[in-house]
């Protein structure tokens, strides 16, 4: 049984964030929790706060057993973009893309 957490509209880039899913996909809770332990970066906060509710939902909602979890899926997905623009030399205007980011954890019951 698989059980999931979705946090959306995040303001961060979801390449950014995508660095800190790709250490946490197909490990076990426990172990996810002390990769994003020791990884220093600012997207850990947010995947770490969308595992405890992935987990959460699971123990709550289904019954797991905590220990038996793992991380079937984690991806993020692009969210809308807020468009600013900076004013350069001459009278031109840059646009900056300020991207959000949509965080979708999987959590599914070990079966070995």
């Amino acid at each position: 049984m698989d059980t999931k957490a979705v946090a959306k509209y995040i303001r961060m880039s979801p390449t950014k964030i995508n660095v800190v899913l790709k250490l946490i996909r197909g490990k076990s809770v426990n172990d996810a929790y002390a990769m994003l332990l020791c990884t220093d970066r600012r997207a850990v906060k947010v995947v770490e706060k969308v595992l405890k509710s992935a987990v959460a939902n699971a123990e709550n909602n289904n019954g797991l057993d905590k220990n038996t979890l793992f991380v079937k899926e984690a991806y993020v997905n692009n969210g809308p973009i807020l468009k600013r623009f900076r004013p350069r030399a001459q009278g031109r205007a840059f646009r900056i893309n300020k991207r959000t980011s949509h965080i979708t954890v999987v959590v599914g019951e070990n079966t070995k």
